[in-house]
């Protein structure tokens, strides 16, 4: 799997939001991936210095039009801690 993949998108809820003061960040990322492969391409896509990886499955749940009935897409969360006195820009600005 090539590090492009691996992060898909952030994940912008109100807990997240409340994790990037203590500099852990939520991303989306690929139901493959395990936590070695998320941190190595966070650290080099991002230039910053991973201190953990916390990740959890999300199965889709299932949802109803009327008669029809659908399922929600299943993800995996990553909650990634930077170490102390690293920052990411990219989403200070939101």
């Amino acid at each position: 799997m090539h590090l492009t993949e691996v992060i898909k998108k952030p994940l912008l809820t109100e807990k997240s939001y409340a994790g990037q003061q203590n500099g852990a960040y939520t991303f989306v990322v690929d139901k493959r991936a395990n936590k070695v492969q998320i941190k190595k391409a966070f650290e080099e896509i991002f230039q910053v210095k991973v201190k953990s990886v916390r990740t959890a499955n999300y199965d889709g749940q299932d949802k109803r039009m009327g008669r029809f009935v659908g399922k929600t897409n299943a993800y995996k969360k990553a909650i990634i801690t930077l170490k102390d006195g690293e920052k990411l820009d990219i989403l200070s600005d939101l």
